[in-house]
């Protein structure tokens, strides 16, 4: 047993493997190596800046667009085109060996949770991937899985309700009171509740009555169409954390910024 336990939360958003962007039109290159690199070491200084912590559980949040298109067609989920790197099933199994090797470089620091959260740009592979990762660790002792379809989890850590979502569906003055519903009683039983969402790239937060509601940033590049209408300009690009006590909340913000 751990003396004052913590759970580090490690959340690398909007990783858009199979993203492409020029430098020489946008500003900035980005690729699916360089989502990989940025990936890896985005987790290895989330756990550098954790260090002093005394951790006994890891919450890691995957999908929320792990992958960049859902198509042989380089289209989104729904249909829209994008400028892409590499084929679609390069991108699949190069997603795959990134989880596989964060994982187990978590799984040697403390247990994991992995929580999988549907989402927009690959709805259909992104399952699919979270499903061959619960696969590939399906006789580990040391990591469970949340994989459903579902398009809002929670976990409960000591006196901590943590929900997560990718942002592209239920409007964020909703979450709250969607929380209380759909987990209700693990409301009940806990008094710090946080909502981290996806899907906009950018930092939001928000105190509503009784929970925390806060977007995330993403490290991908800014590609053709965003740059041209002025999204995400000058944005911060980020791998981003949270520690939490299990009975006093969210004591620490982690950022590993590019």
């Amino acid at each position: 047993k751990t003396k004052n336990p913590h759970l580090l939360v490690i959340d690398p958003a909007d990783i858009h493997i199979g993203k492409l962007s020029s430098s020489f039109e946008t500003g900035e290159n980005y690729n699916s190596q360089i989502a990989v690199k940025r990936v890896k070491e985005g987790v290895k200084g989330i756990l550098e800046k954790s260090y002093g912590f005394n951790i006994d559980k890891i919450l890691f949040i995957g999908g929320n667009d792990i992958l960049h298109i859902d198509t042989p067609k380089r289209q989104t989920t729904g249909g829209t085109p994008q400028d892409t790197d590499g084929m679609w099933y390069e991108n699949f199994i190069t997603a795959k060996k990134l989880y596989v090797d964060v994982l187990e470089t978590l799984i040697s620091v403390a247990d994991v949770h992995f929580v999988y959260n549907p989402s927009n740009h690959d709805y259909i592979s992104g399952f699919m991937l979270s499903d061959s990762i619960n696969s590939w660790f399906r006789k580990s002792k040391n990591i469970t899985f949340d994989c459903s379809i579902a398009h809002r989890k929670a976990f409960k850590y000591g006196q901590n309700l943590i929900g997560t979502t990718h942002g592209d569906g239920a409007k964020q003055a909703d979450l709250p009171l969607i929380m209380a519903n759909e987990f209700s009683k693990w409301w009940a039983e806990t008094k710090h509740r946080y909502i981290y969402t996806h899907h906009i790239h950018h930092k939001s937060s928000k105190d509503y009555h009784g929970v925390t509601v806060e977007s995330l940033r993403s490290p991908s590049g800014t590609d053709s169409w965003h740059h041209r209408n002025g999204y995400g300009i000058g944005g911060v690009k980020a791998v981003e954390g949270f520690i939490l006590s299990l009975n006093d909340g969210q004591v620490a913000r982690l950022s590993h910024i590019f």
